[in-house]
């Protein structure tokens, strides 16, 4: 489990990226899948769930019905969290925001970036699921949005960029290039050569980094390779390079605290 500094300044906001460790699911789905998306036993997942809130906030009695999570879809989406939704119902989204204490906000990576966002002062929270798809779209911008349209303040917004593919494991090909220099040509800087003719390798979190700055957001980064590292995360790309049939999905989660 990863807490960062940045967005652990205030007794207010809780929050943390967790790794594949520390659940019950087994083989390719071990240990702490947190996706029913995945084909892995659904009591396995409901109970990492249960057991991520725990350690979460163990000070608030919280149990797996306190964490929402969204059917992510790859898009540019926001929603605004009012109440809570029954299981099978989440919305097709991929971020969500929230002003209402006791809500922990969860997104499921496998290699996209998890962004948590929180403005502790006027009690806003905020994640995104961040694939090169959706921050492309504008997931970025409409979770700062969502956010400020509850009364955040964008001086008073911090976020953290946590666990994804670093752009040493990031390999596309020409035609992803020009998708981003089709949208802007100083997408570029994000680019380097690959060892392979007619690829590049691409760098995901330094991508979200400028989309945070020039929204005025202080962030933070993690800096954690999962597809590199396969004893602590869950990774699409080596789960689709080792032929494996399925992956496991890793959480990301923040808490607004009634205090």
């Amino acid at each position: 489990m990863i807490v960062t500094e940045t967005l652990n300044r205030s007794d207010r906001v809780r929050h943390a990226f967790f790794s594949r460790l520390g659940g019950i699911s087994e083989g390719i789905f071990a240990s702490l899948n947190c996706g029913f998306g995945s084909g892995d036993n659904p009591d396995h997942i409901a109970a990492n769930r249960a057991n991520a809130m725990r350690r979460l906030a163990p000070d608030l009695g919280l149990d797996g019905g306190s964490l929402l999570t969204l059917y992510q879809v790859h898009s540019a989406k926001a929603v605004v969290v009012e109440t809570p939704w029954k299981p099978g119902e989440a919305p097709q989204a991929d971020a969500a925001v929230t002003k209402i204490p006791g809500i922990a906000l969860g997104i499921l990576t496998a290699d996209c970036a998890p962004l948590l966002l929180a403005d502790a002062a006027h009690g806003v929270i905020g994640a995104a699921h961040a694939g090169w798809k959706g921050a492309l779209g504008g997931v970025v911008e409409a979770t700062v949005s969502a956010m400020i349209g509850l009364g955040a303040e964008k001086d008073h917004i911090e976020a953290a960029i946590g666990p994804c593919i670093q752009q040493a494991s990031y390999e596309v090909g020409a035609e992803f290039l020009d998708r981003f220099m089709d949208d802007d040509p100083a997408n570029r800087d994000f680019f380097i050569a690959s060892s392979r003719d007619g690829h590049f390798m691409f760098d995901l979190p330094a991508y979200l980094g400028r989309k945070l700055d020039h929204l005025g957001v202080a962030f933070e980064t993690v800096g954690r390779d999962t597809c590199a590292d396969e004893g602590r995360f869950f990774s699409y790309r080596r789960a689709t390079q080792h032929r494996e049939k399925d992956y496991g999905r890793g959480l990301a989660a923040i808490l607004l605290r009634d205090i």
